[in-house]
C-alpha cells in the first residue's frame, strides 16, 4: 500500500511539474522602446515568434486602426524583408503642425527575401509613428502572420478588459499619460537627456574643483615635510658641531 502511494504520489507531482513547464502560448505583440505618451511620438517595436516547427513566418501584415489613424508612420529598413507602406484617405483630416492631413497609413507589410523566421527564433519590426492620439488609452492593430507552408494566422481579436484573453489576440499599445509639463515621448528624452548632460557637466566641474583642491594640498604637505626634513637635518649638523668644539 505505501509503494502503491508513493506510486502515485509521484506521478502526481510530475504531472504537475510538466504542467508548469509548458511553454506558454505565444503571440504577435506590440511594445513601445521607452514610452507612448498621448500626443506625442515613439518608436514601436512588433514582436512576432515562430511558433512552427516546419515552417519559418515569411509575411507580417499589420492593419491600422481607423478610428485613430496616425499621420506619420516610418519603418525602420530591415536586412531581409521587402517593406510596403499603405496609404489610404481619411473621411476626416487631421490636423497636424498646423496643416491638414487627408490621408494616413492603413496598413505596413514585411515580406521575407530569404527565409524569414525561422523555427525556434523570433524578430522585431520597428515603426516610429505619430502623434499619438490623446483620447483613448490604447491602440489595436490587428496582425496577419503566413508561413511558408501558406498558413495564416490572424491575430485580430481585440482583448476586453474583465474577459479571458482570446486565441487569437491582437498587438495592442498601451498609451500613457503626457507629462505635466506638456511634453511628449522624444520630445522628453531629449529633454531628459540635456537635463542629464546638464547634471554631468555640474558634477565634472566639481570633481575637477575637487582635484584642483586635492592636488593644492598634496604640494602643500610636501613642501612642509621637505622643510621639516631640512630643519632636522640642520639640527643634527649643528648638534655635531657643537660636539666637536
Amino acid at each position: 500500500m505505501k509503494a502503491s502511494r508513493i506510486v502515485a504520489a509521484g506521478a502526481a507531482a510530475g504531472i504537475t511539474v510538466l504542467a508548469l513547464s509548458a511553454p506558454a502560448f505565444a503571440h504577435v505583440t506590440v511594445q513601445p522602446e521607452g514610452t507612448a505618451a498621448k500626443g506625442g511620438y515613439a518608436v514601436i517595436d512588433f514582436k512576432v515568434p515562430n511558433e512552427r516547427d516546419d515552417a519559418s513566418t515569411t509575411k507580417l501584415e499589420v492593419n491600422f486602426p481607423t478610428d485613430h489613424p496616425l499621420a506619420s508612420v516610418m519603418p525602420e529598413p530591415m536586412p531581409g524583408w521587402k517593406i510596403d507602406v499603405t496609404k489610404s484617405k481619411l473621411d476626416k483630416p487631421l490636423e497636424m503642425h498646423g496643416e491638414k492631413i487627408t490621408e494616413a497609413v492603413t496598413k505596413v507589410t514585411w515580406t521575407a527575401e530569404g527565409k524569414g523566421i525561422e523555427a525556434g527564433y523570433f524578430e522585431k519590426f520597428p515603426l516610429s509613428v505619430g502623434q499619438l492620439p490623446e483620447d483613448t488609452d490604447q491602440l489595436a492593430f490587428k496582425a496577419l502572420q503566413t508561413y511558408s507552408n501558406k498558413e495564416v494566422v490572424r491575430w485580430i481579436e481585440v482583448p476586453q478588459k474583465g474577459k479571458e484573453e482570446p486565441d487569437n489576440p491582437a498587438p495592442v499599445l498601451e498609451l500613457s499619460a503626457a507629462s505635466e509639463d506638456g511634453h511628449h515621448g522624444a520630445a522628453a528624452d531629449e529633454d531628459s537627456d540635456a537635463e542629464s548632460a546638464e547634471k554631468t557637466s555640474a558634477d565634472t566641474a566639481a570633481s575637477d574643483s575637487a582635484a584642483g583642491t586635492d592636488t593644492t594640498a598634496r604640494v602643500l604637505g610636501i613642501v612642509g615635510i621637505v622643510v621639516g626634513a631640512a630643519g632636522v637635518a640642520y639640527g643634527v649638523l649643528a648638534g655635531r658641531r657643537r660636539s666637536d668644539a
